[in-house]
């Protein structure tokens, strides 16, 4: 089932192989397909290539634009097999696991653990995490594919922070299930945020927090784009969630807990797609390298020259 008005799509920095992996990634799961490819000429980067996909109906962005960001597990992809949607769920999961793991690094093993029947946390060739989930069909219905976020090292403890100040910050947004570490579970301390779900925009994330010693922090390889239809919503988020004025650029801001958002306008994806001229995706690139924030009218005018 594809979500067309999806409007936070994650955004996956490569450095030169964003198109080999979104052919990669729509071979192996179900109900995927290569959307569209640009390419963007003159950026600090050189010649950029942009390419759109969805997976299971969720649509990504992805681009290779120089070897400036590399992925870690902080930002995941969890994948739901349910078996009350997909008859052969079990099956499936073993097929999607085997098919990520070929050059890939096991960070959980595909195996039993208390929460699922099947589960495993793998980072593929490219470097990206995904967790696969047997999921009770018992439980609440979530989509086939959610954003996951790990808060560690600086940040370890804030998941719950975070999620209630993204519930109050994005429209159509609610809270689903939590769970909590016991006390048993050093070095994850005790009330702190072992699972969390949550709803932004009609699409679901999850959060928690690990005490475990990673030697990494949230950064620009993989950002949200959100969406907007007006400049007031543009400003609205900007304002929100910009925290690191020297992180502003291109429409790019970084929050508080140092997750990256890109704040776009909706008809961007139009001007930046196949359908436009060379010329115009070359303006309309150009205008957006010179602001921050991103001004509506301005990228209109530059996209009609």
């Amino acid at each position: 089932m594809t979500n067309t008005n999806q409007n936070i799509v994650p955004h996956l920095w490569y450095d030169k192989e964003a198109g080999e992996a979104a052919e990669f990634y729509t071979s192996i799961f179900p109900d995927s397909k290569i959307l569209s490819k640009t390419t963007l000429q003159e950026t600090p980067s050189g010649d950029s290539h942009l390419v759109s996909f969805e997976l299971w109906g969720h649509k990504f962005m992805a681009i290779s634009a120089g070897p400036y960001f590399t992925f870690n597990p902080m930002v995941s992809f969890m994948v739901n097999f349910d078996p009350s949607r997909e008859k052969d769920a079990r099956s499936k999961i073993d097929e999607i696991w085997n098919k990520l793991s070929e050059g890939g690094k096991v960070l959980m093993p595909l195996d039993k653990y208390p929460f699922s029947e099947r589960y495993g946390w793998i980072q593929d060739k490219y470097g990206l995490s995904w967790q696969l989930i047997l999921t009770n069909p018992e439980g609440q219905e979530r989509p086939a594919i959610m954003q996951s976020l790990l808060f560690a090292g600086d940040t370890c403890g804030k998941a719950e922070e975070a999620v209630n100040f993204y519930l109050s910050v994005f429209k159509n947004a609610k809270l689903g299930n939590i769970a909590r570490y016991p006390q048993c579970m050093k070095p994850d301390k005790e009330g702190s945020l072992m699972f969390s779900d949550f709803m932004l925009e009609d699409q679901w994330f999850t959060a928690m927090d690990s005490a475990r010693n990673h030697e990494f922090s949230f950064n620009e390889a993989i950002s949200f784009m959100v969406y907007c239809d007006t400049q007031e919503e543009i400003d609205y988020y900007w304002e929100q969630l910009s925290a690191v004025p020297e992180s502003e650029q291109c429409g790019w801001l970084k929050d508080k807990y140092g997750v990256s958002w890109q704040i776009v306008p909706r008809e961007m994806e139009e001007m930046m797609s196949s359908n436009s001229t060379p010329e115009q995706i070359s303006r309309v690139s150009q205008a957006t390298l010179k602001m921050k924030k991103l001004d509506l009218a301005a990228l209109q005018k530059a996209y009609k020259g």
